[in-house]
């Protein structure tokens, strides 16, 4: 019986341990993203700035000292 509650137990934790490594954060969906449409990619220095930049859209990712990211997503229309 002591093996069964092991078993459900690990198997259940295992779970929930792979099912959480497959989220992507709003960040990297959006470098995957431009990535894929052929963005020139610029990153500074020490990482925490990130642009991108593809024909009509541009996007700089920034992290501050405390973690908090902060994403600026310009979209240029050619109705203006």
């Amino acid at each position: 019986m002591k093996k069964i509650i092991f078993m459900s137990t690990m198997s259940l934790f295992m779970t929930f341990s792979l099912t959480s490594c497959r989220e992507e954060t709003e960040k990297e969906r959006i470098i995957n993203e431009m990535q894929d449409e052929g963005a020139d990619i610029d990153v500074s220095e020490d990482g925490d700035k990130i642009k991108m930049e593809t024909e009509n859209r541009k996007v700089k990712i920034k992290t501050d000292d405390d973690g908090d990211v902060k994403i600026k997503d310009k979209t240029d229309n050619d109705d203006n």
